[in-house]
């Protein structure tokens, strides 16, 4: 097949261009697949971090990326369809994380349609943060698809419940083993981080958001330190007040078991986290699912989770990790207890190598092959 793939890439950061990037590779093993990415993805007063761009010295990037798309320019829209009819795919898959972009995608979506199928290939059907018109953005961008990828039961549900009769398919977020083939001995990864190379290490990774629950893994420190000794790490830029999470450490005496690094952790020392640490720890009040699992499976790294959303999917109970009620930062402090004392890493690792096969990019392409493939799309 002849495809377009749509979304941001380098020199944009993030999970969702390192995801465009990965699966663009993937695809292209098989298909003739071309990237139109974004020239601007958010107006520099709608995002509340500290710079878009990605200055890794590692990049995740695809070669020939036309960077067509202004968010903010329809002219540049009408442009990117003409563009890509000139290729005439036969299939154009559209990256959807947020109805920012509904007039943008929805429109090139429309136009697209004529010559070719569309796929919206879903991260979040309906964002972390819910307010404003996301619902009517999200259904505007969604009528001009054919075919839906979704990644959680709880993406299914949200894209039935507004397009009851869309042809959609569940397919497992693949895993980023980009990162995992940037290997760090433990020992040097330690070094570098300064941490004791023989204690327990805890990690909080990624963008710090209300929604990911930072708070009631710090809440959970003290239960935790009261039968093992062990260090936290956080680990990603703070999108909200850090001062609140300061305090909240320092009203617990936890100072010395605590580090943060408030920074875009670059793609080329995320393996040394992932490395250094024991356990990742993923404490979300909301979530459909989360790349940082993967990554984590990348590493062979088991994960504590809540049960929301997507995220129990992702991970097997007593297998992989654990999975715990949200917002309860006592389950989170017995969950980590009893990883550090069940002594089972090398068991849970083995079970990650071997779960983390159906989390392969290979079934991401079969997925959207056989969608594709479909005869009698029903159209939205």
């Amino acid at each position: 097949m002849r495809i377009t793939i749509i979304g941001p890439s380098y020199p944009f950061r993030g999970g969702i261009a390192h995801y465009t990037a990965l699966l663009c590779t993937s695809m292209s093993t098989s298909h003739q697949v071309r990237l139109v990415s974004l020239s601007r993805q958010y107006p520099r007063l709608l995002f509340p971090g500290k710079t878009q761009t990605d200055d890794s010295a590692a990049r995740i990037a695809v070669e020939g990326a036309e960077p067509l798309i202004d968010s903010m320019n329809p002219i540049t829209w009408f442009r990117a369809a003409r563009r890509i009819r000139e290729f005439a795919p036969d299939l154009v898959v559209i990256q959807w994380w947020h109805p920012f972009f509904a007039p943008a995608f929805g429109t090139i979506a429309r136009l697209c349609r004529r010559f070719s199928k569309v796929l919206f290939l879903c991260h979040n059907v309906i964002p972390h943060e819910k307010s404003g018109p996301v619902k009517a953005l999200s259904k505007f961008a969604f009528a001009g698809a054919d075919l839906f990828i979704v990644h959680s039961d709880e993406d299914m549900a949200n894209l039935k419940s507004m397009l009851p009769k869309a042809t959609v398919r569940k397919a497992r977020h693949p895993t980023y083993e980009v990162f995992g083939e940037q290997r760090v001995p433990r020992a040097q990864a330690r070094k570098e981080l300064s941490l004791d190379p023989d204690g327990n290490v805890v990690l909080f990774f990624g963008l710090v958001r209300e929604y990911k629950g930072l708070r009631f893994l710090i809440e959970a420190m003290p239960k935790i330190l009261a039968s093992v000794d062990a260090t936290l790490v956080i680990a990603g830029e703070f999108y909200e007040g850090r001062e609140k999470y300061a305090e909240l450490i320092q009203s617990l005496g936890i100072e010395r078991k605590v580090r943060i690094r408030d920074e875009y952790i670059p793609n080329e020392k995320v393996a040394v986290y992932f490395e250094a640490c024991d356990l990742v720890v993923l404490p979300y009040v909301s979530a459909t699912q989360s790349g940082i699992v993967q990554i984590a499976y990348a590493f062979d790294k088991p994960v504590v989770t809540t049960n929301v959303g997507g995220l129990p999917e992702a991970v097997i109970d007593g297998d992989t990790g654990y999975t715990v009620p949200a917002r309860d930062h006592r389950s989170l402090a017995e969950a980590v207890v009893a990883f550090f004392r069940s002594d089972k890493r090398d068991e849970f690792a083995a079970n990650i190598r071997e779960f983390r096969k159906e989390f392969s990019w290979e079934r991401m392409v079969e997925a959207i092959e056989e969608l594709a493939s479909r005869e009698g799309v029903q159209q939205c």
